[in-house]
């Protein structure tokens, strides 16, 4: 009988314990203020290219923060470039290009100062975090911990979670980084100088940049006009879609199904446009609302 009983929690413990890739506890945002840039993107083979994180948009000099507690590993440079890793116990956080104020084996809490941001060497436009998750040898997106990738995590033992957003909720997420350059509203436009509405947000990145998609959905538009020039609009319910204007490239074709932070195109200076950005609409019954409402 005792033999029996040993067996049975054995087994439960085989089959209760979490795979080697489960997810963490949720992270905390690793800068007081940021902008999502480009996004994960992993590579097909250990050494391909890729994008082995996500990139935050800040101002060199921010503090750096932990995103969870752990150990640091690593607090020096790696080609020239000023890195720190922390080590959570099944998953590792890296944070560059960053002055580090700890040391290798320094124990840090949730939230702790670790470095400041370096202006460069930056693989950005401007100043940017690169901040990477990594479990093993394995990449993984760190916005899945940070609460902007395709998986909420709640308590099992609390509250029933609110509805997520998105398609239901209407809730977007950011489609590329950069400020906003013009925001929705009433304004003089730059090239005909006719007062009137714009109809969107415009971000401004470098051409190039990729762009996301803010929610699931499904590819409704892909087209050319003088006025928007290369475009994506995607459907994520009936009466709600959002549309990605002046792209130098477009990566997804009508019918296609995308999901949230899928990259749909890359931003560029076609149509009626005067610089690199990304003009990012929101549409309800065909009709253009403030996109800002929704991110």
């Amino acid at each position: 009988m005792l033999r029996r009983t040993w067996m049975v929690a054995l087994l439960l413990l085989v089959v209760a314990s979490p795979p080697a890739h489960a997810a963490q506890d949720p992270w905390t945002w690793p800068l007081d203020d940021h902008a999502i840039g480009e996004r994960f993107d992993p590579p097909a083979t250990r050494y391909g290219p890729g994008h082995r994180g996500v990139d935050l948009s800040a101002t060199a000099g921010d503090p750096v923060r932990a995103v969870a507690a752990g150990h640091v590993v690593f607090a020096g440079q790696v080609g020239g470039t000023g890195v720190v890793t922390i080590d959570h116990g099944r998953e590792r956080s890296t944070y560059e290009p960053v002055k580090a104020r700890v040391k290798a084996g320094d124990a840090v809490r949730a939230g702790q100062v670790i470095g400041t941001l370096l202006g460069s060497p930056s693989h950005c436009s401007g100043a940017c975090l690169h901040l990477g998750r990594l479990a093993g040898e394995d990449y993984l997106d760190p916005l899945e911990l940070l609460g902007g990738g395709r998986f909420r995590l709640i308590d099992p033992a609390g509250e029933p979670p609110a509805p997520p957003a998105g398609v239901g909720g209407q809730g977007l997420q950011r489609p590329v980084g950069g400020p906003i350059t013009s925001p929705y509203g009433m304004r003089v436009h730059p090239v005909t100088g006719v007062r009137k509405l714009h109809d969107g947000t415009d971000f401004g990145v470098p051409c190039g940049t990729p762009v996301h998609a803010a929610a699931a959905g499904t590819v409704v538009g892909r087209s050319y006009s003088s006025a928007y020039g290369k475009r994506i609009v995607i459907r994520h319910q009936p009466g709600f879609e959002t549309t990605y204007n002046h792209l130098t490239s477009q990566s997804v074709s009508v019918g296609d199904r995308v999901r949230a932070g899928q990259v749909v195109g890359r931003s560029g200076n076609t149509g009626l446009s005067t610089g690199c950005h990304l003009h990012f609409m929101v549409l309800k019954s065909g009709h253009p609302v403030n996109p800002q409402e929704f991110l």
